[in-house]
């Protein structure tokens, strides 16, 4: 077995790209001699350095940590860096099984709403649902997604996952009664049930619910279409229409695909 090793060697077998290496060195965490035609050259006593680099930077640990620990290894500082990776370890395994959670409600919802039928007029018994929203008048596409991604970028840090956050928008009623399509007054997000610091509520109470799929020029008559179910069962409006977009251009490219839910709060006490 050779004691030392080129630059290109140690590349390969470690994985690591010679840039990296130099910033070691830069570091002063690997100290490589040089050959007659100035090539660095690795020891076989520093490379267990880089074994120990890899795996604390897996972990989130930062050079400067890491060259301290090197620096000042011992018993001691050794089991402290332990403790301090099995902490990170339980974090990261929280954190996944979170995310694992998540996902499983994501495919779980959105297998079903995949499967669901549209084009059906139920009733449903909502809870008071805290809100946070961005008021701008919306006529196209582009907007939408853009006014969707400010107020994320807004309210990130109460929205665990945006692939399964509930995104809606409410109507600009002038123009859809007239027959004009997809056309807003502002975007909401529905936040947790607990969540204290909202913009509105959508307050607790019967809902008509309406699924239609397909793109969003169409709205404008499937508006039309449940105001008519309203009229022919008594059911008075409670507050104004607003759609939730149950699969969007998160979910598909294909607007074929997608799954829009109206909504409208109602008062049923007229069907006891």
């Amino acid at each position: 077995m050779k004691n030392y090793y080129k630059i290109s060697e140690i590349s390969k077998l470690y994985g690591i790209g010679p840039d990296s290496l130099r910033y070691y060195e830069k570091l002063g965490i690997l100290k490589p001699r040089r050959d007659t035609n100035g090539y660095r050259l690795y020891s076989l006593k520093e490379l267990y350095k880089l074994n120990m680099i890899r795996d604390l930077r897996s972990l989130d640990f930062s050079m400067e940590q890491i060259k301290e620990y090197l620096d000042k290894q011992s018993i001691d500082n050794t089991l402290a860096l332990l403790y301090e990776e099995q902490s990170l370890l339980y974090s990261r395994i929280k954190e996944l099984k979170t995310r694992k959670k998540i996902i499983e409600n994501r495919i779980a919802g959105l297998s079903g709403l995949f499967a669901l039928s549209a084009g059906i007029f139920t009733i449903k018994d909502c809870p008071a649902r805290p809100c946070v929203q961005l008021s701008e008048y919306i006529t196209r596409d582009e907007e939408m997604d853009f006014l969707i991604k400010k107020l994320h970028k807004k309210h990130e840090n109460k929205v665990w996952d945006f692939g399964t956050q509930t995104i809606g928008a409410f109507f600009a009623m002038e123009e859809l009664t007239k027959g004009i399509a997809n056309v807003y007054t502002s975007v909401f997000f529905v936040l947790e049930q607990e969540a204290s610091d909202y913009d509105f509520l959508l307050p607790a109470g019967k809902y008509i619910s309406y699924y239609y799929r397909g793109n969003y020029e169409q709205n404008a008559a499937r508006l039309q279409e449940l105001l008519a179910y309203a009229q022919e069962k008594d059911l008075p409006l409670d507050g104004k229409p607003f759609e939730i977009y149950a699969i969007d251009n998160r979910d598909t490219m294909r607007p074929e695909e997608f799954l829009t839910e109206i909504q409208v709060r109602t008062d049923t006490s007229v069907l006891v």
